[in-house]
Formats: structure tokens, sequence, C-alpha cells
């Protein structure tokens, strides 16, 4: 289920970006819980069948997590990458390739 939502994640980028090139965006948001308060900044892009995004998000203890995703499709193939670094210094990638 989750590979299935992370292709259909890519795919929606990508064709947002095929339908829209060049467009970017910036968004940024304020969350207060009972824990506290995070802050989350995100910008993306999407140009020549190809886009990309960040997000920082700070937590109510000023630890940070960013991610950093791009997908892009060529010949029929979409292909996509995520990277999430934890406020530990800790990452993780994911891949995925779409293909009709």
């Amino acid at each position: 289920m989750k590979k299935l939502l992370a292709i259909a994640t890519i795919a929606g980028a990508v064709a947002l970006g095929a339908a829209a090139n060049a467009d970017a965006w910036t968004r940024n948001s304020t969350v207060t819980g009972p824990r506290g308060t995070t802050t989350i900044q995100g910008s993306g892009s999407c140009a020549n069948h190809s886009c990309s995004r960040d997000v920082i998000r700070t937590g109510p203890t000023g630890n940070v997590t960013t991610r950093q995703g791009s997908a892009s499709c060529a010949g029929g193939s979409c292909t996509g990458t995520r990277t999430t670094t934890f406020p530990n210094g800790n990452s993780v990638t994911r891949q995925s390739t779409v293909s009709r």
C-alpha cells in the first residue's frame, strides 16, 4: 500500500509538472498543539516534465527535519526520489519508478 501511494504521489507530481511548466510555489504554515508550535516551510517547482520540492519542519523543541524530493518523466517512465533527514542527522532515501 505504501509503495502504491508513493507511486501515485510521484505520478501526480510529474503530471502537474508536465501540465504547468516552470511553475514555482512556496508554502509556510504554523501549527500549534499541546506540545508547542511547529513551523513548516515548503517550496517547489516544475519544468520540462520534472518537479522538485523542499520542506523544512521545525518542531517545538527546535529540532529540524528536512525532506527533499524530485520526480521526472521520460520515454514512458517516471522516476521519483525523496530524501528525509532527521534531527539526529540520520537520513532515509526512497526511490520509485513507474512505467507504462
